[in-house]
């Protein structure tokens, strides 16, 4: 059964978090993308928490800006270091100060804010869990130098637009809910009306819920953060320089990923191991980036055994 809390930080940023599985037992904890929020791990949770299943203590949290979580209006608190503030809050509320998370496992935005704090905070967990979200260093060398990832990362450009908001939330959000119909080689299958399996109209309701609380948290990800294709009147990620030392992670790492991403290219797990000392690549090719909900049975599977193997 699910558990659903406001949970209070330190640093007076209140998350929305739902849970499953015993306090007291190794955590995993979930962190979503952008347009979705933490109901979408609602499965995962469920399974991980089953004594059969390793019998964890499964949290996700809805993040900054989402659902019932707070919401700070200026752009500049959705920099990465306060999205990483607010999760090491949450695992210190969690495990306490002197144990590391089993895992961190995390998708789109997720992913981007899990980088980070694996980098930054390597003490902090055992094990790290990558679906469908770039590594800053191949981000931004593809957002620098690849013309084929620049226009797939075009639609961020968009959703950076002062009336974003009202843009997206239009004709009961259709541009949101085509997000999750993209795919980088459509079969006969994927005509453009056609909708995922998982899409129904129950699952659409439910993110539509979720958006009614309000867009500006999550479009101010993206406003937020300089790795998009430069425009004329922004040269965005082409001035941007990462150090070596902000980009290594030190913890095993397994990162699955569909390949058919029409937004987040297969280029972008090209020279992973150049920062991930312990790699495990696992390309799904008839996945787009909504693996989680298209092979979810696969998705578990790989956790799993990742969960189970020996840190190196």
């Amino acid at each position: 059964m699910i558990e659903t809390w406001m949970q209070a930080l330190p640093h007076g940023i209140t998350l929305s978090c739902r849970a499953c599985g015993s306090r007291g037992r190794p955590v995993l904890l979930f962190l979503h993308g952008f347009p979705e929020g933490a109901f979408v791990w609602d499965a995962l949770l469920e399974h991980f928490a089953h004594p059969a299943h390793g019998g964890y203590r499964c949290v996700a949290p809805n993040l900054r800006g989402y659902e019932r979580s707070s919401a700070p209006p200026e752009v500049k608190d959705y920099r990465a270091k306060f999205l990483v503030q607010d999760v090491l809050a949450l695992i210190d509320s969690e495990c306490g100060l002197s144990h590391p998370l089993a895992a961190l496992v995390a998708h789109d935005w997720g992913g981007a804010v899990a980088w980070n704090l694996a980098n930054q905070r390597p003490d902090r967990l055992s094990k790290l869990v990558i679906i469908n979200s770039p590594h800053p260093g191949t981000f931004l060398r593809e957002l620098q130098n690849n013309p084929t990832q620049q226009a797939a990362s075009e639609y961020m450009n968009a959703l950076i637009q002062p009336d974003a908001q009202e843009v997206f939330a239009a004709n009961h959000y259709a541009e949101l809910l085509s997000f999750f119909t993209a795919r980088l080689e459509p079969t006969e299958a994927d005509t453009a009306s056609a909708q995922p399996h998982w899409l129904s109209d129950s699952a659409k309701e439910n993110y539509r819920q979720l958006w009614r609380h309000g867009l500006n948290g999550g479009l101010n990800y993206y406003r937020a953060s300089p790795l998009r294709p430069p425009r004329a009147v922004d040269p965005a990620a082409s001035k941007v320089s990462l150090p070596i030392e902000a980009l290594r992670i030190e913890r095993p790492t397994l990162v699955i990923w569909g390949q058919q991403d029409h937004a987040l290219l297969p280029c972008l797990t090209e020279g992973l191991e150049d920062y991930i000392a312990d790699l495990t690549l696992v390309p799904l090719p008839q996945a787009s980036h909504w693996v989680v909900h298209e092979e979810p049975q696969r998705v578990v599977q790989e956790i799993s055994a990742f969960l189970a193997r020996g840190s190196a």
